[in-house]
């Protein structure tokens, strides 16, 4: 049993010898639309993007960095003299001051126009735009559609519907109130008495305050019991109400009385 395990039967065919197969690998996957996308790469790719010049010149090792070399350095100043000023190197040498005994020029005149050589700088106002692609192409919202334009609409600066009908409900019911108003005016409004009335009435006044003048004059010298006094205070109380009266429609010419319900 031992020796069946460690050693295999014998066979001639194992004296053989044995090729090695080897395994065929399946045919890699190529996309059809390969040569379509590879043209177009080539058409959409631009050199030189965004990684700089693909060769750049290298330095001269001769022309390496020397001490002070970045420090700005002053021209070399002119030989002063007694005439010329001392001025800045960086500003340009302005004309002398005139002297105090220079007379000025007169007399100069010329065709130009300032006005109109000056121009006159008005700010633009920014024109609305989108930008559609990467590359930063913009276009103008004005005219290109995406924006509705409202200029175009048959109803364009017309009034709605809605707003005539509120107008209108808005101006009956003012007429309405106006009306109401007017009425209510009239029917409270004050009477203008005639002269006719006027002189009639303080006819009338007068002759009563005769009359109850007569009665005081009646009176009476020695009033010593309360019945008298009663009737003299109520004929004065009468007749100061009577004059009061007829000094106000002798002062007014113009009388108006409350209508009658």
């Amino acid at each position: 049993m031992m020796s069946e395990d460690v050693h295999p039967p014998e066979n001639a065919f194992n004296l053989l010898p044995v090729e090695d197969k080897k395994k065929e690998k399946a045919p890699r996957y190529v996309s059809k639309f390969r040569p379509a996308v590879m043209l177009e790469r080539k058409l959409v790719k631009e050199p030189i993007r965004t990684m700089g010049p693909a060769r750049v010149e290298l330095p001269s090792p001769e022309n390496f960095l020397k001490k002070h070399s970045k420090v700005p350095k002053l021209p070399e100043q002119m030989q002063s003299s007694k005439d010329v000023h001392k001025t800045c190197s960086f500003t340009e040498r302005k004309p002398p001051v005139p002297r105090r005994n220079d007379k000025p020029l007169m007399g100069i005149h010329t065709k130009r126009d300032f006005l109109k050589e000056t121009p006159v700088l008005v700010p633009m106002k920014p024109q609305p735009a989108c930008v559609d692609t990467s590359k930063g192409h913009k276009q103008v919202l004005e005219n290109s559609g995406l924006v509705p334009k409202f200029i175009t609409r048959k109803d364009f600066g017309r009034v709605p519907a809605y707003l005539q009908q509120r107008s209108e409900a808005e101006r009956r019911a003012r007429e309405e109130y106006e009306n109401f108003v007017k009425a209510e005016r009239e029917q409270r409004a004050m009477k203008h008495m005639t002269q006719e009335e006027r002189q009639a009435i303080l006819k009338r006044l007068k002759e009563t305050w005769d009359k109850l003048h007569h009665e005081y004059q009646a009176l009476p010298l020695i009033i010593d019991t309360v019945s008298q006094r009663a009737t003299k205070d109520c004929l004065e109380r009468q007749m100061k109400q009577l004059e009061d009266d007829i000094n106000l429609f002798e002062r007014f010419k113009i009388i108006y009385i409350p209508k009658d319900d």
